[in-house]
Order: structure tokens, then sequence, then C-alpha cells
């Protein structure tokens, strides 16, 4: 196997970066890192025909969602079950054929690239063909450069799937978006080996993204409402227990009536926290507040937890034998050997529940705040710009992405806490729990620290950038505004493209930069776009606050 996507991969050999042995860091076998370099190369050939099919006036309207799903599975901490892997490469083989079969009778040219690849049909053909369309393949003959930002376009470009998948199954979809993530695919069936044109495409990728995001946003908020601020319990009460990890709202809903009435406290973990400050979420007096922190922590966290725990979407790390009995998969995500549900069969949660001893006492309560989503920031938004014109915020800093278990990312704390009393820090994606349990105060009545949501939310930060620099009538990159970005897997890399596309300069990323980034890359990004590496906190916060 060869992998470097997100920030476990092995860093032990300067000469090969990326995880090539067995298993990888995740946890990933060889096997399954196979099957899904060949899925992906299906996918792009359906993005080719679908495309096509496009650009003469038929489009599918099932390509989208359905390559996006695919993608979705071989994101990090998804999907680690080879034998679901096969039947997702048959079944999207199968729909390929259908695309190509309609788009043949069209009469139109032969297709190359992803459009010729035949999947063989047994697993021990399929592990032979891999190597073919592994993605350091040709990196012997295209260089480092190329093939990492070819990579760039495809780790991007999975992220921007697993946003898009989230929205298809609250049923919002866009010909704008469904169009973009086909023609992505398409893009890298059959990619130019010209770095700059890599590049160029990866900003467009970047558009893309953002227009997903927000049609994530519209979902999420058409689907429950805007989340406005909320107190939640992290300190368990009396009961029955049920724990909900990961991102899909939708599961979440699923999971809170089909334990409605049961006496079952449903509690959130991880990046499911946000779920609070939705108005249709909160209105369920069983979802009783959050239990425990960030993705990694789930192995001491899981085990601790007195009932059944859902993973609904990607941060699915090897369940221990301590838990591994009473944890579920929905969605995309798969563990060999773990129970795996839809929304049709969730009475084996409600009957776990009830067999496990929940907890047995009611904790002196604390609470956390949420639900700082951009409605709720911009509605306030006349006296933040009264507060920065007077002089009583000196600038806005975002602290947020992905967590991990990689030494360094104390970091982030460190640049919360030494912040001065006159920032603001906005934080989003699991890196919260570095700094959502300290108290910042607030400045002329607004909190320090506005939790906006989980990196499934990332368009609210955009969304407050760009109101901010209207109200203030210059560029973001004019605002008193800096990004101190954590980077993980990627959701990450496509939220990156996203914020490069927008031109917002000076964005501080770590704790390590992707592997697949070679220094040469790196070098570009850093001159183009003032892309700065992350260094020592007390300096890079001064010169954050300087502007530079």
């Amino acid at each position: 196997m060869f992998c470097y996507q997100c920030e476990q991969t092995d860093r032990s050999d300067n000469l090969l970066l990326g995880c090539h042995a067995l298993k990888g860091n995740c946890g990933k076998d060889d096997r399954t890192a196979a099957l899904q370099d060949i899925l992906v190369r299906i996918c792009e050939g359906i993005g080719q025909y679908a495309t096509a099919l496009r650009a003469l006036g038929q489009p599918d309207e099932h390509a989208a969602a359905r390559g996006a799903e695919w993608m979705f599975t071989t994101l990090t901490n998804v999907n680690f079950n080879a034998t679901a892997f096969q039947r997702y490469i048959a079944d999207a083989y199968a729909f390929e054929l259908e695309l190509k079969e309609r788009y043949e009778a069209t009469g139109g040219p032969e297709l190359t690239g992803a459009a010729q690849f035949v999947p063989a049909t047994g697993m021990a053909g399929l592990l032979a063909q891999a190597p073919l369309v592994r993605v350091d393949a040709d990196i012997d003959v295209l260089g480092g450069d190329v093939v990492g930002v070819r990579n760039l376009n495809l780790y991007g470009l999975k992220g921007t799937c697993a946003y898009a998948h989230h929205a298809h199954v609250l049923g919002h979809r866009t010909d704008e978006t469904d169009a973009g993530i086909e023609s992505a695919l398409a893009f890298l069936g059959n990619p130019p080996t010209d770095l700059d044109a890599l590049l160029a495409h990866a900003m467009t990728l970047g558009q893309v993204n953002l227009k997903v995001m927000e049609m994530l946003d519209a979902a999420n908020g058409g689907t429950f409402g805007a989340p406005t601020p909320t107190q939640v319990k992290v300190t368990p009460v009396m009961g029955k227990a049920l724990l909900v990890s990961g991102h899909d709202l939708g599961d979440l809903v699923a999971i809170l009536e089909a334990t409605a009435g049961t006496g079952i406290n449903v509690y959130t973990h991880g990046e499911m926290l946000p779920a609070h400050g939705y108005p249709g979420l909160k209105k369920y007096e069983h979802l009783a507040g959050n239990y425990g922190s960030a993705w990694q922590n789930q192995h001491a966290e899981f085990a601790a937890f007195p009932g059944p725990i859902v993973m609904t979407s990607n941060c699915l790390i090897e369940p221990q034998p301590s838990y591994r009995a009473r944890i579920f998969t929905m969605g995309p995500v798969g563990w060999p050997g773990v129970r795996h549900l839809t929304h049709d069969d969730l009475s084996v949660l409600v009957k776990a529940a009830s067999a496990l001893p929940g907890f047995t006492a009611t904790e002196p309560e604390r609470t956390i705040t949420v639900g700082f989503g951009h409605e709720s920031v911009l509605s306030q938004a006349d006296a933040i710009v009264e507060a920065v014109k007077a002089g009583d915020i000196s600038r806005f800093l975002v602290i947020g992405g992905c967590d991990g278990a990689k030494p360094g990312r104390n970091y982030y704390t460190e640049i919360a806490d030494k912040s001065g009393p006159d920032t603001v820090l906005l934080t989003m994606g699991c890196n919260k729990f570095r700094i959502n349990g300290h108290d910042y105060g607030t400045i002329s009545g607004i909190p320090r620290l506005l939790d906006i949501g989980q990196c499934n939310d990332s368009f609210t930060a955009v969304k407050i950038a760009l109101a901010l620099a209207d109200a203030f009538e210059c560029g973001v990159n004019d605002l008193p505004l800096s990004m101190f970005v954590s980077w993980f897997e990627q959701k990450a890399a496509a939220v990156l493209l996203t914020l490069l596309a927008l031109d917002i300069k000076n964005i501080r990323l770590g704790p390590t930069l992707p592997a697949f980034l070679t220094p040469a890359v790196v070098d570009i990004l850093v001159r183009k776009f003032a892309l700065k590496p992350l260094g020592d906190p007390t300096e890079d916060l001064a010169n954050a606050m300087a502007g530079a």
C-alpha cells in the first residue's frame, strides 16, 4: 500500500513519506487501501461519463450523489471494511457502465483515462490491479511535485464529496454543485501533467467546495433551523445512555426519534457537539448533553461510556475489546465485524441501551456554549463593528480545524491562552476541545470565544469574514483577522483550497504540513498566498496581531 492523505502518515523515511507497510497508522490494512484506490478510479470514470453527458444536455441526477458517497468512504478514518469495498466497487462499476451505455448511444468520441479502467471480478484480481492506480503510481516519471499537487486535487475533492454527501442525505443538491463534483472527478480521470494547470484546477475546486459548503449550510439550517447560542451540559445525568459521534445530523435525528419516550438519554460526542445549537435538534428533551471530547480520545472515552455508541461518519478508530460489542456504524462508516445500521433498523440501539447500566448518578452540572452560527454572529454585526472602531476589539483569531494526537497541537491552546483580552476567538471543528473549556470572558457584551460549529460549518467562518469585509468596506485580507488552522484529513484540505481560492493570505497551517505537499510546492504556496507553517506560538501571535 501507499497512502499519505492525512496527518497520521508515516514520516519516518524522509525519502518516502507515507504509509507503505501492511497497515497504515490509521489502522487501514493494505487490502482496504488497495480497494479504495480502485474505487476512486471508478468514480473518476463516472465523473468523465457524467460530465460528457451533461455537456450533451443529458445530465444524470444521481451521478454526483453516488460518486460523492463512494468517495466519502475512502476518507481517513471512515471505512476499514475490505468486504464492503468489494461491494462498493461492483456497484460503482455497474453504475459507470450504465452511464457509458448512455454516452455511447450519443455517438460521442471514446473517452480515455479512468473511463477505460475495468476492475477485476475477484479479490485477487483487484489486488493485482491496485498498483496501477495507486496515488503514487507514476511518481518516477512525473516527480513528487506534480503527483503531490494532483493528490492535493484528489484529497480536496474527497473532502468536498464528504460535505456534499451530508447535504445530499438531507435532500439538498444543486445543478451547480453536481456539475462541479462531476467535473472534478473527470479532471482526475485524465489529469494534465503540468504543475501550473494542476494548481489552477485546485483553485477551481476550492470554488466548487465553497458552493458545496454553502449548500450544506442551507441544508442544515433549512432542516433544523439556524443555530442559536446554547449552553450544553458536559456532565452526565442518571439514567440509560446512548452516545452518538461523528458529523451526520440526519442520523442523529433518526436516533433521537427511535429513542423518544424510551427513557434513554442521548449524548453527543466529538464533532456532533454543535447539534445542540439547532432548534430542530435541541427540542428533543432526551438530548441530554455532550460526553467526551475530540475523536482521538475515543478509546478511553468509549470504554468508560455505560451504553451503546454510534459512529455516524468519519473519525472512527479501531474499536477496542472493552466496547467493540456495543459500538455500531451508520452511513459511510464501517469496521469489520461491527454491526452497520440504517434508519429502518434502530431498535437494536434501544435494546442495547436498555440492557446496559447507563449512568448511575447525576454529576454536578458544567456547561459550555455552542451555536454561534453566522446568523447569530452577524445579528450583532453593528456592535462588533463599533467595538472594533472603538478599539475594544483589536483582532479576530480563527483557531480551528481538525484535532489529532500528534505532538504540537498544544500550539493552538497557547495561541488562545496568550491572546489579549481585546481579541475575539472563533473556533470550529474538533480542535475546539483544546479551548472550549476555558472562560475567556466578554468584550462589550460579546463572548470572546465563539464556537461556530463543526468542520461541516466551515462556511460560517467564510460567511462571517466576507460580511465583516463588507461592513468595513475592505477586502478580507485587510480585516483585523488572522487564521490558525489545524489540518488532519481531507475535509481540511478542501477548506484550505477554498480559503486559497478566495485569495486569503497569511493562513497559519499545522501542526505539520501535508506530506503530499513537497517543499517546492510549499514554496509556491508561501510565495503566492503567504501560507505560513507554524512556528513559535508567542512569535506567531505577535506577528498576527501586527497583521503579518
